[in-house]
């Protein structure tokens, strides 16, 4: 266990960021995932703008890596174009 005070305020923050870092990555996911499954492609580009903005604001605070946001953009709009 932690035995100077800031060790231990450490501890505390990390766990407060962490808790705060999953719920978003946790949300970006899900949007994620709903925009695959959508089948239609007028939705899939009116959603797609909130999904790509979600994943350059985690990209911008390092909560995921850039090239992760890019590589996850990119497949989206692959996605999207291929809908009939």
């Amino acid at each position: 266990m932690a035995n100077h005070k800031s060790s231990i305020k450490r501890i505390r923050q990390d766990k407060k960021r962490t808790l705060h870092n999953k719920y978003y990555a946790k949300t970006m996911r899900n949007a994620v995932r709903k925009l695959r499954a959508i089948t239609d492609k007028e939705e899939a580009v009116k959603l797609y703008p909130s999904v790509q903005k979600m994943l350059d604001k985690l990209s911008k605070t390092n909560i995921i890596h850039k090239n992760k946001a890019a590589n996850i953009k990119s497949s989206l709009a692959l996605h999207i174009n291929k809908l009939g």
